[in-house]
């Protein structure tokens, strides 16, 4: 049978399973073959071994099978939407790659959906028919956690995590572009979003067959667990994010997009930052590399233009005049995107009232271990408060403000702005974004899914020494644009600075002197909850360093708010 037009999908996410993939694929596809039209879609995430080497291997020899490598290890959420994306079947199983439950058991999942009409149909350890060899600890906690889930969510399932789910596509391609989790608590976050949403979900027996590769869970990953769930709850029943959200549609034909990158140098990041936009799943696009000094690229997609020493804001004014896109993308030379990167951002564009979309600019896992400090302490909610989004993925929203270091603008926008201003830095994306906002009323959005990798400062000292700057500029900013910067969360790292610095004169006072060391103590406990890893050094660092965040910001701040106006002319 033809797997052209197949009937089923068998989408197999792995990360490395290079010992056993290339068995693992044939026995998948012994069990269907001559049965109906199928096809497996095997995803790598991003395996440090040779488990897509083995994959295509699998795919050279049987022609029912494809395979797909994402860069990085991105979680089993995104790799399972990679192969959404490359599938075509009707109906689409989701199969653990390590074959603990045999493949078999979707044809189980095949005929309770042809019995109860159901649109989905989920693999169950806690149904009654359910024959489980299976370790005790895991029992345990899948019980702890079915129990969560039932207060959370109320949802009539008696198991969410089980690696093996069947479901028509329509329903898939309703909720899966409003999945936010990419890793841990993936399965719940889309069981609560199709529940939500109305579609029938089931559940039927499975069989696991235990390999011996389970391990026990550290409290890092109970803890991403649990952090990832209450986040879905937060957005399902507080903000009611799934049921406010815009389904987006990708322009036809989609727009010519020039991403534009001011550096002073070629260099090592600014080479991994062109690499991933060369392999960008967008089908037109170019580059407009702006260096101090000419060098060399061998791709006719980028084009270096060598501008000789000028600020930044004037380097991305520069490219805009050169581009050939209607859509501008900025990006920073230590930023690299997504593949996905343009795609998500040009179906905002659809809307015409949309002018500029920004997303996260998430910290690398491979960063080393005072740049992974770095990010963490961007990443607390006890330093970015409310605008933490700009650092991890978060729900969709409008903004006022936005980075320039991952900012996608309509060209005709900046042409009728005049670009950026180059009065200051940095603050250059501030004066821009309110000026997208206030002057010519349209907006800025918030995707999460337009996601960059954003390198941190390396050392610790430059981290602080980027905040005092942030502090400084954004102080100022308080009279020069106090539409988006004479705000509370702007004011509060000072005020603590104040408070942790000269608090200690209270102590003698009668009634109050208690007030400081409780205090005091308070903030501390909420630091180290904020910045708590089971990594020893990586928790103290990152505890120590949001304190310290907050005293190089907050003073530096106070700094800005009694100077004059700092502008890049005089920096």
């Amino acid at each position: 049978m033809s797997a052209d037009n197949p009937h089923l999908s068998i989408i197999l996410p792995a990360f490395k399973e290079g010992a056993h993939i290339f068995a693992n694929i044939g026995r998948v596809r012994d069990t269907f073959l001559g049965k109906l039209p199928f096809e497996i879609i095997v995803v790598d995430d991003g395996s440090p071994d040779n488990t897509f080497a083995e994959a295509e291997r699998a795919a050279q020899q049987w022609p029912e099978v494809r395979a797909f490598r994402q860069k990085h290890n991105a979680g089993k959420g995104e790799a399972l939407k990679r192969g959404f994306r490359e599938s075509r079947g009707e109906r689409v199983a989701f199969l653990d790659a390590d074959l603990d439950i045999p493949p078999s058991q979707v044809e189980v999942l095949m005929a309770t959906m042809d019995r109860t009409g159901s649109d989905v149909v989920i693999g169950s350890k806690r149904h009654p028919e359910s024959k489980l060899d299976y370790p005790w600890h895991r029992k345990l906690f899948s019980y702890q956690y079915y129990l969560l889930i039932k207060l959370l969510f109320g949802l009539p399932l008696p198991d969410t995590q089980t690696g093996v789910k069947l479901f028509k596509r329509a329903a898939l391609a309703d909720c899966f572009p409003r999945i936010l989790v990419k890793a841990f608590a993936f399965d719940i976050e889309l069981l609560a979003v199709l529940h939500a949403r109305g579609y029938r979900i089931v559940d039927a027996p499975v069989v696991i067959e235990f390999h011996g590769q389970f391990g026990m869970f550290g409290l890092r990953a109970i803890w991403d667990i649990l952090e990832s769930t209450l986040a879905v709850f937060y957005r399902l029943r507080v903000l009611r994010y799934y049921d406010t959200y815009q389904p987006k549609t990708l322009p036809d034909p989609l727009p010519r997009v020039s991403i534009i990158i001011p550096v002073k140098c070629d260099n090592p990041l600014l080479q991994q930052s062109l690499q991933h936009c060369l392999e960008l799943d967008y089908p037109d696009f170019e580059v407009v590399v702006l260096p101090d000094e000419p060098f060399a690229h061998g791709d006719p997609r980028v084009r270096i233009l060598p501008t000789g020493p000028m600020r930044p804001a004037e380097k991305r004014n520069r490219g805009v005049r050169e581009a050939t896109g209607s859509i501008i993308a900025f990006l920073d030379d230590d930023a690299y995107p997504l593949p996905h990167w343009l795609e998500e951002a040009a179906g905002n564009f659809s809307r015409p009232e949309v002018g500029a979309v920004g997303g996260p600019g998430l910290t690398p896992a491979d960063d080393p271990l005072l740049a992974r400090v770095s990010g963490r302490i961007y990443e607390s909610r006890m330093v970015s408060g409310s605008y933490r989004y700009r650092y991890v993925v978060d729900r969709m929203r409008e903004v006022d403000d936005f980075p320039s270091c991952n900012l996608i603008v309509r060209k005709q926008t900046l042409e009728t702005l005049g670009g950026f201003g180059t009065n200051y830095w940095p603050g250059e994306d501030t004066e821009l974004c309110l000026q997208i906002t206030k002057k010519l009323g349209q907006k800025i959005i918030y995707d999460p899914r337009v996601e960059v990798f954003h390198h941190r400062r390396p050392s610790l000292m430059r981290h602080f020494k980027q905040l005092a700057s942030y502090g400084l500029h954004r102080g100022s900013f308080v009279r020069v644009f106090p539409q988006t910067s004479c705000r509370v969360a702007y004011f509060l790292p000072s005020v603590l600075s104040l408070w942790l610095l000269s608090g200690w004169l209270t102590m003698g006072l009668p009634l109050v002197g208690w007030a400081y060391p409780a205090s005091v103590t308070a903030y501390l406990l909420l630091a180290a909850a904020s910045g708590f890893s089971t990594h020893p050094a990586l928790f103290l660092l990152t505890f120590a360093g949001i304190v310290c965040s907050h005293l190089a910001y907050g003073l530096s701040f106070i700094r800005g708010l009694m100077a004059p106006v700092v502008d890049a002319k005089h920096k």
